[in-house]
């Protein structure tokens, strides 16, 4: 095994995302929204598990007043993704009204996005905007629209920065690519 890659479970993966560009692109997406949102109180949604360590970098970044809370779904199982969603943490309160932003890791086939879009467009939020550390644009399967971008990247898979294979290896500040 070479000395710059992990062992995550039973797969090998070698450095893809340096922890200094990771946060530097948060910085950029921060100053869009905090541009974007200069006279407003958005509710910023993260996506749990794996939108945390992008949320606590951005949440550094941001001048603007905003609330913060949480939703879980999940549509992985292992490396692949189910194309069934479930929400295993929802959201309680009323929305109506609100302008939203959602916090996420990573967007590839958008199916869970587009659920909670068409949910909180039911909910009669006053906009609803998405924000991701990473975009994978040949795997997305929707057009909704993504407002904020930091990084477009391949079909890879990747652990790291929140980033997960079967829960483990979210603990990296970088981010690794598979090795196949």
């Amino acid at each position: 095994m070479d000395t710059n890659t992990i062992k995550v479970l039973d797969k090998e993966f070698k450095p893809y995302i340096p922890q200094e560009e990771i946060e530097s692109v948060i910085k950029n997406i921060a100053n869009q929204i905090n541009e974007d949102y200069k006279d407003k109180n958005p509710l910023f949604l993260v996506m749990l598990n794996g939108a945390f360590m992008f949320a606590s970098q951005l949440f550094k970044e941001l001048t603007i007043d905003c609330e913060t809370s949480f939703v879980k779904y999940s549509s992985y199982d292992g490396t692949q993704s189910t194309c069934e969603v479930k929400e295993l943490i929802g959201l309680n309160s009323s929305l109506e009204g609100r302008d939203i932003v959602i916090v996420e890791d990573i967007i590839d086939s958008g199916f869970t996005m587009n659920c909670l879009l068409q949910k909180l467009a039911a909910m009669k939020v006053s906009s609803a905007r998405i924000a991701t550390m990473l975009f994978k644009p040949n795997a997305f399967k929707f057009d909704y629209k993504i407002d904020y971008i930091g990084m477009n990247i391949g079909n890879e898979f990747i652990v790291g920065y929140g980033l997960d294979y079967n829960e483990h290896g979210r603990n990296y500040g970088s981010i690794y690519k598979v090795v196949e």
